[in-house]
């Protein structure tokens, strides 16, 4: 059975999406387990209101909650021993996609943070940027561009988190990111690319 801290920290990332305003991208959101492993993880992508489909910029969200977590975690509830802290890891990828043209790497680098907000005791820190050309089965396609870029990093959970039923810390800490990834969207967005037509629009971008 999947321990709750894991659930009320997706709850309270959520609560902090809604609260920035973000879009939730219903068929991007998956909950897997490794039934091998034993990891848990939850996937999302949320994106700024009115983009269309598909999205110019989103933010692709991934948690996920390692087997050793889930013993350090079950340790705790079981034996109230709290020998290491239970970490849910992170990944979170900005990307701005349908670019009609290959974007500057250096362009977009110059507009991102170094690291996200302070997420309880530590931040996400920038990974690398990756430059996609997909080209479509059909000849003479027009090839399509994009661009992302990610963070990742550890939240590890202190043993005062673990005991707040109320999960208030878990909102506290994940709190910031809402408005963090809201802001960094809008200057991915407002950066001057050039954009190929959406699926629900006749004209590009």
């Amino acid at each position: 059975m999947l321990d709750h801290v894991f659930t009320d920290a997706i709850g309270a990332l959520r609560e902090a999406f809604e609260g920035a305003f973000l879009e939730r991208q219903a068929f991007e959101e998956h909950f897997q387990v490794d039934v091998l492993l034993g990891d848990v993880t939850w996937e999302t992508s949320y994106g700024l209101p009115g983009e269309g489909q598909p999205p110019r910029v989103i933010s692709h969200i991934t948690f996920d909650w390692p087997s050793w977590s889930q013993t350090a975690y079950r340790r705790w509830y079981v034996n109230e021993t709290f020998e290491e802290s239970p970490a849910i890891e992170l990944e979170i990828v900005f990307r701005a996609q349908r670019l009609a043209e290959q974007p500057e790497p250096g362009a977009v680098q110059r507009i991102m943070d170094e690291t996200s907000p302070l997420i309880g005791a530590g931040r996400l820190e920038q990974a690398g940027i990756t430059v996609e050309i997909g080209y479509l089965a059909e000849p003479d396609s027009t090839p399509e561009y994009a661009i992302e870029v990610t963070y990742e990093g550890l939240y590890e959970l202190e043993e005062s988190t673990l005991a707040d039923g109320a999960s208030n810390l878990l909102d506290e800490h994940f709190g910031a990111l809402g408005g963090w990834i809201a802001a960094t969207l809008v200057r991915l967005g407002d950066l001057g690319l050039r954009y190929l037509p959406g699926e629900d629009s006749s004209t590009g971008d």
